[in-house]
């Protein structure tokens, strides 16, 4: 999503090209008698809404986005901070703990007993009581927060790092052998008036972490990704590419997928400080190259398109299957190969906002299954294994939200459920029940960053677990 306070809004969704039955379908308009009632969750019939965790009062009034996952714990992140929970029951979660620290997005990470937490809003200062600043005043601060969660009732904000333009979302890439972790650092839209983003910003920010010494963070590179401007002058961009809106690694093949605004990006990370791009793709029907998931093998990315900014109903018959869609590249030689696109096939109101955000493999073998969110077009779980016939296997969402604006921001599938942080309900716990992913249900991990993908691998007792990278 596009950080509103300073720099944009939201954006957009899609239909499924799933064969020319479902093209016939998805051509037929929406019906008043289609579209469930205000908040009515409704459901694939393979696909259990198991609980809502509402959130908590000290932030329930701003708007819930990313999460991470570790050990029996889920990481909400929130405009105005972020929560921890208990989900070791997935039928009876608990709130462990709530950090009141405001600043969009809140996006977060944990690695150890660290929580890293992005901040792209202008803030008077780095701490949890500050207020919103002009970005044109050179005192202004905003970049990553690092906090302490080792006591996970009461974490402590520990470290902060300034990074250029901010830090909309961030990637943790760790570097086991030596002892690191590096963030990543997404940022974009800069401005002559911004003493600390001025263009041009064709860059990402690199912090490394010691894990021995983490209040000694701080960014120790600002790789150019796009020396000759990057995709600008294509019509119908949202933004012209100034940096990324998010990167994807796959550390242990050294590679990583960013989504950059107005270009899809391959990159070499075997060296985590010096990132190169070893590929660029554009699309003319992508507005806002948004977010990318690695299949397990590496040979595929699914790359997210946020038209509209997330804030306008493009999951309509008006806007069509091709646009607000997920494009399914295959990796052909090192370089991305367009196969199809992805858009759920179900039409959502006028006024509801729908787009294509954050999803999660689903650990199936030898299969590329995954769980998506798309605003208020709900978790869509959807199967690629053919790059060029994608389809939806399942699906939950509710009806129009009363707010006039909501939905799920991030659906992750983590130890056997679906999570997915809904703007104004909380957490959402989901359950799919179906022969093509029950195989899932045996997959245990201690850890899930969903920007940070690892792969599953075949243990040798008909399960599969993550390879990690701790």
């Amino acid at each position: 999503m596009l950080s509103t306070p300073r720099r944009g809004g939201l954006t957009g969704r899609l239909l499924a090209l799933v064969g020319s039955a479902a093209m016939v379908l998805a051509a037929l308009p929406a019906q008043a008698a289609d579209i469930p009632g205000t908040d009515q969750i409704v459901m694939s019939p393979n696909v259990q809404h198991v609980t809502t965790v509402a959130k908590p009062a000290p932030i329930a009034a701003t708007i819930n986005t990313d999460m991470a996952f570790q050990g029996d714990y889920a990481y909400v992140g929130n405009y105005g901070g972020f929560s921890i929970y208990d989900i070791k029951n997935p039928k009876k979660p608990a709130l462990v703990s709530s950090v009141v620290c405001p600043g969009s997005q809140m996006d977060v990470s944990v690695y150890g007993d660290l929580l890293f937490a992005s901040v792209d809003q202008s803030r008077s200062d780095d701490s949890c009581n500050s207020a919103p600043q002009s970005a044109t005043q050179a005192s202004s601060w905003e970049g990553i927060r690092i906090f302490d969660i080792s006591d996970k009732s009461q974490p402590k904000y520990i470290k902060s790092v300034e990074t250029n333009c901010g830090s909309h979302t961030h990637t943790l890439v760790p570097d086991r052998r030596r002892g690191n972790v590096y963030l990543y650092v997404s940022s974009y839209q800069p401005s002559e008036t911004f003493p600390d983003c001025r263009p041009p910003h064709d860059k990402i920010s690199i912090v490394k972490v010691p894990l021995g010494a983490p209040t000694s963070a701080a960014v120790v590179s600002t790789p150019v990704l796009f020396p000759d401007g990057g995709n600008e002058t294509q019509p119908g961009l949202l933004l012209p590419t100034s940096g990324c809106h998010d990167i994807t690694a796959y550390v242990e093949k050294g590679i990583a997928a960013g989504a950059c605004m107005g270009d899809g990006v391959l990159f070499d990370i075997r060296d985590p400080e010096q990132p190169k791009v070893t590929a660029r793709v554009t699309d003319p029907n992508f507005a806002f190259w948004h977010s990318a998931t690695f299949n397990n093998e590496g040979t595929k990315v699914v790359f997210t398109d946020e038209l509209g900014g997330g804030g306008e109903a493009t999951c309509n018959e008006a806007t069509g299957p091709t646009r607000g869609a997920d494009a399914i590249f295959d990796i052909v030689r090192g370089q991305l190969v367009f196969r199809s696109y992805y858009k759920i096939p179900r039409h959502q109101a006028d006024t509801e906002n729908c787009v294509a955000h954050n999803g999660s493999l689903i650990p199936v073998r030898g299969r590329d299954i995954m769980v998506q969110a798309w605003y208020q077009g709900g978790a869509s779980i959807w199967d690629f294994t053919d790059s060029a016939r994608p389809r939806e296997i399942g699906y939950l969402e509710r009806g129009p939200a009363p707010e006039g604006f909501g939905g799920f921001w991030s659906a992750y599938y983590y130890n056997g459920h679906i999570y997915a942080s809904d703007f104004h309900k909380g957490l959402e716990i989901i359950k799919i029940k179906d022969p093509r992913t029950n195989s899932a249900n045996g997959v245990r991990v201690n850890r899930l960053n969903a920007q940070t993908q690892g792969s599953y691998r075949d243990r040798g007792d008909g399960h599969w677990s993550l390879a990690s990278e701790d």
